[in-house]
């Protein structure tokens, strides 16, 4: 039966994204959000259209309900100047000085720390539930985590775990890791807090998996720093199962789940920080100036960014706030405000594509006509003269930056979904450390791809390639030391291969390499770094002076 948990109704937000998703699609592209509408650059041009409308409403005050006064010209606006953010964006050098692999730029997320945590809660749970449970150790846990992995790069992650392990139907390397029987019974009892502690926090209704989360959390700032635009929007892990924060979206493809908070980059997608939506208390009020106060936290730290959201969260408060922490806002803002002037809200007589511009010192509104009888309206403070493109549409610039900036999050489910670990299950955080991997690897992805730009350029399925690399770099160490063959005989062949063949580096095809990069002790002018090392003095050589010898004629 459907959990009868509290959903959240957004038929008030949708109807007015409806209105944006139908300005934005007037080429009958009815999936494309993006808005469609064009302008004209010259600030001459876009001051007549401004005259002609308020040739209605010269003797008007623009004052809006709040009390706040607006003015349809830009003369007393003042000029918009970003602060220097102080931070270069990419990864930061904790992050470049401990990648050296593929799997160590996915260890920065998922530390040794958090698998302990994980790995003592499970074997604690197996030890008291499950009859005949052997403790796993790091190694399990590893393989356990690659293979979902792989399951995801797979496309598998709906397919029945039997036939995963099927010879005709599944792939060998899941055999050659471990057996059906074991990937079950991990899925099974891993556990992320101890039960018996639970009743002693239960005012907090992430408990279950709240010390690994914030672990987790943590780190996602400190690895990477963001460029000068952010895009704050929201995610929904799907999960139909009982939850007392499950939410409902219809807009999402999922349409049940938990919903998170996301700061996402917009260059690269990095998630640079998140916060779960518990809900309200049981008998509180819901909480006023929730948008403000999501946008607040999930900035903190920053400054000199330009932060790109959806009605949700625009308000004109917000935007003087963020103007104190000096950053900018630009964002559709529902017409319903009370900071909104009446001027803007009246398209009775307005032509269509015209766009009408109302502003204060440091804050500017538009109003878009995309067709008769449609209104979007935006606000921003980045923006501070009524510049419209040369174009068709008439398109204000305010809609050109918003359209560029608004999807960092909706790209990121698009990358998440499409090679997603996410299996069924009816735990929800279970269903949350599934979206922790897979947004772990996604960031992992962005960090490697930064710092060598050249892996695989000219590959269109790279990250593709990371992941599959990444998953066999998890499981291998388990194939390697696996006392068993399995009887099918692809997977016992990559189990012999994995006992006889040293461990190879995920960078080259040298060998295994140490974190840190030296001079080629043979390469005394050249002075040429390398990673790889010489088996028996364990000095630092390059390729041009080793040679290849095999295991029967290695002293």
């Amino acid at each position: 039966m459907m959990d009868s948990s509290p959903v959240r109704d957004e038929t008030a937000e949708e109807t007015e994204d409806e209105e944006i998703e139908e300005a934005s699609d007037i080429d009958d592209d009815a999936e494309d959000a993006e808005f469609k509408i064009n302008s004209d650059t010259s600030d001459s041009d876009s001051m007549e259209e401004m005259e002609e409308q308020e040739g209605t409403d010269e003797t008007e005050d623009w004052i809006s309900k709040s009390g706040l006064s607006w003015s349809p010209s830009h003369e007393e606006t003042l000029e918009y100047f970003p602060a220097p953010t102080g931070l270069a964006p990419g990864p930061t050098r904790y992050a470049i000085s401990q990648i050296s692999t593929l799997k160590s730029a996915f260890d920065l997320f998922l530390t040794d720390d958090m698998l302990q945590l994980v790995l003592k809660r499970t074997n604690l749970h197996g030890r008291e539930f499950t009859k005949g449970w052997k403790d796993i150790d790091l190694v399990d846990l590893e393989a356990y985590i690659g293979l979902l992995l792989l399951a995801g790069v797979y496309r598998s992650r709906s397919e029945n775990v039997k036939s995963l392990w099927d010879d005709q139907t599944g792939r060998a390397i899941f055999r050659a890791t471990m057996s059906c029987g074991m990937f079950s019974l991990i899925g099974q009892n891993i556990r992320f807090d101890r039960k018996a502690e639970r009743a002693e926090k239960s005012d907090d209704k992430l408990a279950a998996i709240r010390e690994l989360w914030d672990q987790w959390t943590d780190r996602l700032p400190l690895l990477f720093n963001p460029s000068r635009d952010i895009c704050i929007d929201e995610q929904l892990v799907p999960f139909k199962g009982h939850c007392r924060f499950r939410q409902y979206m219809p807009k999402k493809p999922g349409k049940y789940g938990i919903k998170i908070w996301v700061a996402c980059d917009v260059p690269t997608n990095y998630v640079w920080r998140m916060q779960v939506y518990l809900g309200k208390a049981a008998g509180d009020a819901p909480e006023v100036g929730q948008g403000k106060r999501v946008v607040i936290d999930l900035t903190k730290g920053l400054r000199g960014h330009t932060v790109t959201c959806d009605n949700f969260f625009t308000s004109h408060a917000l935007a003087q706030e963020l103007l104190k922490r000096k950053m900018a806002l630009v964002g559709t803002i529902r017409s319903n405000k009370p900071e909104l002037p009446p001027q803007l809200l009246r398209i009775k007589k307005r032509a269509v594509l015209s766009s009408l511009f109302a502003f204060t010192k440091n804050t500017t509104f538009v109003s878009y006509v995309p067709k008769r009888g449609k209104n979007v309206t935006l606000l921003s403070t980045k923006h501070r003269r009524p510049v419209v493109n040369r174009d068709d549409k008439k398109k204000p610039e305010i809609i050109t930056d918003y359209n560029s900036c608004k999807g960092a999050v909706d790209t990121l489910d698009k990358l998440v979904g499409t090679y997603s670990c996410h299996r069924k299950t009816r735990r929800w955080p279970l269903a949350m450390f599934f979206n922790i991997l897979d947004v772990s690897a996604c960031n992992a992805y962005v960090l490697w791809t930064a710092v060598d730009p050249t892996w695989f350029k000219t590959k269109s399925v790279r990250r593709r390639v990371f992941l599959e690399e990444l998953g066999k770099s998890l499981v291998n160490p388990q194939i390697a030391r696996r006392t068993t063959v399995p009887r099918s005989p692809f997977a016992a062949a990559i189990v012999k291969a994995a006992r006889t063949v040293p461990e190879t580096d995920d960078s080259g095809p040298e060998g295994p390499s140490p974190k840190k990069r030296k001079v080629c002790f043979c390469c005394i002018k050249k002075k040429r770094k390398v990673y790889n090392v010489c088996c028996k003095c364990e000095k630092h050589i390059c390729r041009e002076h080793m040679s290849t010898i095999c295991l029967s004629c290695c002293p």
